[in-house]
């Protein structure tokens, strides 16, 4: 595993004059389930698009896989985007006039792979994401949960080595919910990379390790075991560590 996947140095965002971040230092762990957790307004959504490229720091300094990415042209942010990350975001932002099927088919065929691969992964996405029944309906035409899973296929048809996870269950019920959380446990197991924003704490309970932000600053740290299933004394360990946080 590479020594540095991807990183934070002393990054500071400002939106005019007002600073959101300040001088975030952060590490985030290749094949490492990471939870970002903080408050509404915390600027934890902030941190994530930062680190995804989505956005540029006001100043600081941000690598992946030792490459500087603040800075780089979009061009190349684009391509690295397409190619090594995937995107799971609270609303879908499902194609409305693509089926299911179509919505994940047209992520590999934008990420480059060819027409016969992109059949083949999305067959295989559908199958793993229980869509069999909704494969050939629009988005209008299927449920919350249904919806996310497709967003959550859509994002990993590229294979890609890191998933940035921005609220994915905030809009959806519990059981909802929990299928998502299932999903991207399920490829953190399999060697992909997950990083997670949430103010959830059943959502932070799938991380093995917690960062905490705020008022962008970060200001705790919590080392977890891989998730496996319910287990009370890893929920008491959380909740202590919240509560000393003042959560």
């Amino acid at each position: 595993m590479s020594s540095r996947f991807l990183c934070g140095k002393n990054i500071i965002k400002k939106f005019g004059d007002t600073e959101v971040l300040h001088g975030i230092n952060v590490d985030i762990k290749e094949g490492a389930f990471t939870v970002v957790m903080g408050s509404s307004g915390s600027g934890k959504s902030t941190l994530l698009y930062l680190l995804s490229g989505m956005d540029k720091p006001s100043s600081g300094e941000i690598f992946y896989q030792e490459t500087k990415i603040s800075g780089a042209a979009e061009k190349e942010l684009t391509h690295l985007r397409a190619s090594q990350f995937g995107f799971v975001f609270q609303r879908t932002h499902l194609i409305g006039n693509l089926t299911v099927s179509e919505n994940i088919k047209m992520a590999g065929l934008i990420g480059g792979l060819s027409e016969k691969e992109c059949e083949l992964r999305t067959a295989e996405l559908i199958q793993k994401m229980s869509l069999e029944k909704v494969e050939a309906h629009l988005p209008s035409e299927v449920s919350g949960g249904e919806a996310q899973r497709t967003a959550v296929a859509r994002a990993v048809i590229n294979r890609p080595a890191l998933i940035f996870a921005d609220e994915p269950t905030g809009a959806l019920n519990r059981a909802n919910s929990t299928e998502v959380l299932n999903l991207l446990t399920m490829l953190n197991k399999n060697g992909q990379t997950v990083l997670l924003v949430t103010h959830d704490r059943e959502s932070a309970l799938r991380g093995n390790r917690i960062l905490y932000l705020d008022d962008g600053r970060m200001t705790g740290e919590l080392s977890l075991s891989d998730y496996d299933g319910r287990d009370a004394e890893r929920e008491e360990k959380l909740t202590g560590w919240l509560e000393g946080l003042g959560w």
